[in-house]
């Protein structure tokens, strides 16, 4: 009587096992479709994340940006604007042309009535001090330099992030394809689970965390499609392209040697670094104004001729015409106020301008140092996740996938194998991207592509 109520027990327990696995699978089916529907919430946009068959190469794409960007042609064209300015700074002053009627008597307006009398035509030349006009000159094509350098500067701003944002999507990219992967071999475990819970030999909350676990890779596919799509606005606006406009797959990164130590990219940006090249101009343009403050002291000329036409008198006399000369100068009688505080105030600029170079230098360098700092540790990294964690990592889940199928080991071991080694795989690529980012970075640091050098 014992045993026939435990078979009856054991068969209505097989029974709610099974009716429980159709109702988990029903909810598994639910849960299917939610995602889906979250995903088509997200508009046209986020599916656009998974990236076109188009594969992106980086020269081609910076070669577009110099070309269509706004603010880069903007810039180009204060630069050649400042160029325009230079021959106007060493031009001279346009001469002065004068019409005067002289002498004219009020009680007649009569041209013939007095001796004096006369039209006269007055031609006036502004001569600066020898040396003005070449300085005025030299100054305004140093603002030039100062405006071109700036120009290389956002140059090669606009294209470092362009490729930090290359590289970041990139990394959006494999991330996408190790959360695919992942989620595929979740649902495996989730069937394992199911099978071995279905005959008895699992455990109900097994099945339970290997859902949870799969619902948390739906999830971070979404987050990472959604991160995806701003990247490709922000890619797309340095391009000067629509917004909407899809985003092609991104080339297979490389771990390249970096050849350079802290000495050489020093002397490197020293001599190649823009930013350092317009402190150095206005430093020059500050000595040139020093040496125009100081010809102040010195007069300006002021040249002039004129011709004077007179009629012959009512009663026959006179009519000879006039010619006349003109020269005025300018006399700095009160230097001491203005000449000499206009050197003092010069000099005070020029010294000023000095310790600001030797600031910014400074914070290149530490810049520099840092990012040579971080691209040593990222390499380091990279080399200990490729050839030692992650394929480490592999045999660890493949012989503890094993050992779960013959019930010697755990669900929960299984999972976090699995855990564990998505996460080394996605952290192998955040790596990889961001060595090849310190690489853009240090080339804006330094100024100057290296590895075309």
């Amino acid at each position: 009587m014992v045993l026939c109520l435990r078979v009856k027990e054991k068969g209505v327990s097989q029974v709610n096992r099974f009716f429980h696995l159709k109702l988990e699978e029903i909810r598994r089916m639910k849960r299917k479709l939610l995602f889906l529907l979250m995903v088509g919430l997200l508009g046209v946009g986020q599916l656009r994340a998974q990236p076109a068959d188009t594969l992106l190469h980086l020269p081609q794409l910076i070669d577009e940006l110099l070309q269509n960007n706004p603010e880069l042609q903007g810039a180009y064209s204060a630069w050649q604007a400042d160029q325009a300015r230079v021959p106007q700074a060493g031009a001279l002053p346009d001469p002065l042309f004068s019409f005067n009627l002289l002498n004219l008597p009020v009680n007649s307006f009569a041209f013939d009535q007095e001796p004096m009398t006369g039209k006269q035509f007055m031609l006036v030349q502004t001569l600066p001090f020898p040396g003005k006009l070449g300085l005025k000159e030299k100054i305004a094509r140093e603002k030039a330099a100062v405006t071109e350098a700036q120009y290389q500067e956002l140059r090669n701003r606009l294209v470092k992030e362009l490729q930090v944002t290359y590289y970041e999507i990139f990394y959006l990219d494999k991330a996408i394809e190790v959360v695919q992967r992942n989620t595929n071999l979740m649902e495996q475990f989730v069937e394992i689970a199911e099978t071995k819970y279905a005959v008895g030999k699992g455990l109900q909350q097994d099945v339970l965390r290997a859902q949870v676990e799969l619902s948390r890779m739906h999830d971070r596919f979404i987050n990472l499609q959604q991160k995806r799509a701003v990247l490709e606005a922000r890619f797309n606006a340095l391009l000067n392209r629509p917004a909407d406009r899809p985003v092609g797959k991104i080339a297979e990164l490389t771990l390249a040697d970096f050849p350079y130590d802290f000495k050489q990219l020093q002397e490197l940006a020293r001599e190649n670094r823009p930013l350092l090249k317009a402190w150095q101009a206005m430093i020059r343009q500050s000595e040139k104004k020093i040496d125009l403050a100081k010809k102040q002291y010195w007069p300006d000329f002021r040249l002039g001729v004129a011709y004077t036409q007179r009629d012959v008198l009512a009663n026959g006399m006179g009519g000879v015409d006039f010619f006349s000369g003109l020269v005025t100068v300018n006399v700095p009688l009160y230097f001491w106020k203005k000449q000499k505080r206009n050197v003092e105030e010069s000099r005070y600029s020029n010294k000023m301008l000095q310790q600001r170079y030797l600031n910014v230098e400074n914070q290149v360098f530490a810049a520099i140092d840092q990012k040579l700092a971080e691209l040593q540790k990222n390499r380091r990294l990279a080399e200990l996740y490729r050839n030692g964690i992650i394929p480490q990592a592999t045999q660890s889940l493949n012989s503890t996938l094993s050992g779960y199928r013959t019930d010697k080991v755990d669900f929960l071991t299984l999972l976090n194998s699995q855990i564990t080694l998505f996460n080394y795989e996605r952290d192998y690529y955040r790596i990889l991207s961001d060595y090849n980012k310190n690489i853009a970075e240090l080339n804006l640091l330094v100024g100057l592509n290296l590895f075309q050098n």
